[in-house]
């Protein structure tokens, strides 16, 4: 039965978003004054001695790199803010604990999750861990759950059926697992999704998309499936994935920013995105009718990289469904969402390479009729997330070529022969300072704010170890941050150019389990970039010694990028930390009743599978609905004129 336009549910209060208007209206006005602001501290800074083009092209890159981290500043202070105070980021009321709700689930979820050539032995065990725990909640009879297989290897098909066929044999409501694999790969995983939405999307209401890494508690399945029943607009319900389960040390630093500063970081996007957020692709509550109707994706003209399918559909198709009027939502109190994440630099670059594809992708969706403009920003954003780091190679790249040339020019001190005084150099000493330290300061505060709002809370002190880990932890995260960043910037610069210059990306399955990248591989993927640090560094140090030591940050992260990318994969480091109690996650300390069930499952022995035929796992009658693609040049249907509701 489809949820009806109207229906509503007390089970959870509807949504509400007072003043959204003034509130995007705040930000952007403080983003733009604190921008004007630092252009014009530059300005003064490079006109001192004259603007030489160099310095003008300067300028211009850092005026787009400062807009990018102003934006993400004043989204941490929001989110610090509401976060201190209690207050729930939608309706700006203060945040209450949810309390146990007996009316039942009125329609149904299914459960998709696409995978592609996976370790299904990793899959199977998530996907028990996850079935269980939706059964402890009581309301497990309002949920199917589909394996969607895109893999291209028979043999790890045959164990993918085998291992549902299993599932449906012992677990209670297993009659509700399914299986389906596709023998064509069209469309990636958004092709995945839309063929089984046609098949089979008539039968439900709403739509949970999971990664093969995805573990989502019961409690957090049953809450977004209420949030859809009491909200008849929302089409979009996103939650905030915490990674967990890292063994390396650099796995182990990424799960550790993110469980401390993403809950603040969206906090405050959900404050001003109000009812138009985005969606990852992952972990969140889908409307099926209307996504089936307005979210069908078209190709871009053109070949790849920038045309053919859209890479990154999940930013296309929140734009797609906010077009058409539906709500998108990002709730940050639901917790019990969670992912994995790549254990090692070049595992973790490797996701990247085929981001920024798809996110340069959208740069080509700015004009498309109808979309809101903060879907628009969200595509900007998106793309300038790798951008950024081409515009900072560039930044560094002139600003050293200027500081040279001025450093190898003889001062000209009597421009005129009528001139009685000479024109000294001016230093804007004390201006280049307060501008260093108002960036940094911008990009170091949003982590102390994070570290202000657990250590203030006793139960969060603690979930994260205690206040001393804690803190020295912190201060581990920020310094292994700022030496891996130039590694970061010199391969999502290589990765925009090579797009750019018409290199197209394989799809691949992730590696997301950890493992250690060996010193060869290592100098190998960062070896370019180790010696240019070298020589970089000797030849400002010749020529310019004062600008050498502004770069030394940079060329530090460089020339050690071999020796980081081998050290931070090490297992054996991560599990020192974790003895010692750095790193430690709320995830870890008070696991999640999903999380343990997953982590009992893998040292269990698993029973033997054996082959399994097609016939053996059978599928609901298809029920065919057509998903129409979308005209991105011409306006959207409406939801009065779609008959889907507002």
């Amino acid at each position: 039965m489809l949820n009806r336009p109207g229906a509503q549910s007390d089970s959870l209060t509807p949504l509400t978003f007072p003043g959204s208007g003034w509130r995007r209206a705040v930000l952007f006005l403080l983003v733009a004054t604190t921008v004007a602001a630092g252009v014009e501290l530059m300005v003064d800074i490079l006109r001192a001695n004259g603007m030489s083009p160099l310095e003008t092209v300067t300028l211009g890159l850092f005026a787009v790199t400062f807009a990018w981290i102003s934006i993400a500043f004043w989204t941490a202070v929001a989110g610090f803010g509401l976060q201190l105070l209690r207050l729930d980021p939608l309706s700006l009321r203060r945040r209450a604990e949810p309390g146990p709700v007996a009316e039942p689930i009125v329609g149904r979820t299914v459960l998709a999750m696409p995978v592609f050539n996976e370790d299904v032995d990793r899959v199977a065990a998530g996907i028990e861990a996850v079935w269980r725990d939706l059964h402890a909640t009581g309301s497990a009879d309002a949920f199917d759950l589909f394996l969607l297989s895109d893999s291209t290897d028979d043999r790890i098909a045959a164990r993918e059926r085998a291992a549902v066929a299993d599932l449906r044999h012992r677990m209670p409501g297993g009659e509700r697992i399914r299986y389906r694999r596709r023998e064509d790969n069209e469309g990636r995983k958004a092709g995945n999704i839309a063929e089984f939405c046609r098949r089979w999307g008539a039968y439900y209401d709403y739509m949970v998309v999971l990664d093969a890494d995805s573990v989502m508690t019961g409690d957090c399945l049953v809450r977004l499936a209420r949030a859809m029943q009491a909200n008849p607009s929302a089409g979009i319900i996103q939650t905030v994935p915490i990674p967990v389960r890292q063994e390396t040390f650099f796995g182990r630093f990424l799960q550790f920013a993110a469980a401390l500063y993403s809950p603040m970081l969206a906090a405050g996007m959900s404050f001003w995105q109000t009812d138009t957020a985005n969606y990852w692709g992952h972990n969140a509550i889908i409307r099926v009718a209307p996504f089936m109707a307005h979210c069908g994706l078209p190709r871009l003209p053109g070949k790849p990289p920038l045309g053919g399918e859209i890479l990154s559909h999940d930013f296309v198709e929140a734009a797609l469904m906010r077009r058409a009027g539906w709500h998108v939502y990002l709730l940050t109190d639901v917790e019990g969402s969670h992912e994995e994440v790549p254990g090692n630099v070049l595992d973790y670059a490797k996701r990247d390479r085929r981001w920024s594809e798809g996110n340069l992708q959208h740069m080509r969706l700015l004009g498309a009729r109808g979309l809101h403009p903060l879907n628009r920003l969200y595509f900007l954003m998106g793309a300038l997330a790798y951008g950024c780091s081409l515009l900072w190679l560039l930044m560094l790249t002139v600003s050293t070529l200027d500081a040279g040339s001025r450093a190898l020019t003889v001062a000209e001190y009597f421009g005129s022969a009528h001139q009685l005084f000479p024109d000294w150099p001016v230093a804007r000493t004390g201006v280049m300072i307060l501008l260093l330290a108002t960036v940094a300061g911008m990009l170091i505060l949003p982590k102390v704010f994070g570290l202000l709002l657990a250590l203030i809370s006793r139960s969060r002190r603690r979930a994260f170890g205690g206040g001393w880990r804690l803190a020295v932890s912190a201060v581990v995260e920020l310094v292994f941050s700022i030496v891996i960043a130039p590694i970061m910037m010199t391969f999502h610069a290589f990765f925009v150019a090579s797009v750019l210059c018409g290199r197209k990306v394989r799809w691949q399955p992730q590696n997301r389990e950890g493992r250690a990248v060996a010193w060869s591989t290592a100098w190998r993927a960062t070896g370019f970039a180790a010696v240019a640090g070298v020589f970089w560094g000797l030849g400002t140090a010749f020529i310019t010694p004062i600008f050498f030591w502004a770069l030394t940050p940079v060329l530090s992260g460089l020339v050690l990028a071999p020796a980081l990318v081998a050290w931070s994969s090490s297992t054996d480091l991560g599990r020192w930390c974790r003895r010692r109690g750095l790193f430690l996650t709320p995830a870890e300390t008070r696991p999640p009743s999903a999380l343990a069930r997953l982590a009992a499952l893998e040292l269990s022995p698993r029973p033997p599978t054996h082959a399994v035929s097609s016939a053996s796992l059978p599928l609901p009658e298809t029920r065919y609905r057509p998903m129409p693609v979308q005209r991105l040049d011409e306006a959207p249907l409406k939801p009065r004129d779609s008959g889907l509701g507002a």
